[in-house]
């Protein structure tokens, strides 16, 4: 049981990190500073978007729009953190 919390906690960590340059490349797209162009960046882009649209897509639904401002990768970082120290609280006791 431990090692399936552990596992859990480990690829919720992951997920945080894809999330992260998720918001990092839709920054670089927003300023120009990555082209589409570019073939690599296109098969990254697209990777990351499968990845996390899934999730993103139902607290989008539910959040008010933001004039462009996306704050879904917020609340979804926010609740990967709370479900982890549940977990590892799991984990201790």
């Amino acid at each position: 049981m431990d090692l399936l919390i552990y596992l859990m906690i480990k690829a919720l960590d992951i997920y945080l990190y894809i999330i992260f340059a998720h918001v990092i490349l839709s920054w670089l797209l927003a300023f120009g500073v990555v082209n589409l162009q570019n073939p690599i960046a296109f098969k990254i882009s697209r990777f990351l978007d499968r990845v996390t649209e899934p999730v993103y897509r139902p607290i989008r639904r539910l959040m008010p729009d933001l004039n462009g401002l996306d704050l879904s990768p917020i609340v979804i970082i926010l609740g990967i953190s709370l479900l982890q120290r549940l977990l590892a609280s799991m984990l201790i006791a």
